[in-house]
């Protein structure tokens, strides 16, 4: 919970009874971590996160990826894999894999879009 910046009153709350969406997102990552799977799949980890709760959440997938766990990240955005740092990118369009890569893929893509893609 430290390491999430999760207060301590979430303990006494239903599970996400008027949390925000940054708490929302804290709370699957804190969850994450207790369940600790071989394998996470994150639709959108990115979505609803302002600056620091981004770099919140990008510091502690880059945790669980440290201790060889897989994580396979869905984001149509840049900005959470300056933390977590993929080792592959893979780019969907239609149900099928239109392109693969490595994080030059994604810089790629944040300059140009995925309309050379669709």
């Amino acid at each position: 919970m430290l390491n999430l910046n999760i207060k301590d009153d979430w303990s006494s709350r239903g599970l996400n009874q008027d949390f925000s969406g940054g708490e929302k997102k804290k709370s699957e990552l804190l969850q994450l971590a207790l369940a600790n799977p071989d394998l996470a799949i994150l639709d959108e980890i990115d979505s609803g996160l302002d600056v620091d709760a981004l770099e919140i959440a990008g510091q502690a997938l880059q945790r669980f990826k440290k201790k060889k766990k897989s994580l396979l990240v869905v984001t149509h955005y840049q900005r959470v894999l300056k933390y977590i740092k993929p080792d592959k990118v893979l780019v969907m369009a239609g149900g099928k894999i239109k392109e693969r890569g490595g994080p030059e893929l994604a810089s790629r893509l944040e300059k140009e879009g995925f309309k050379a893609f669709v």
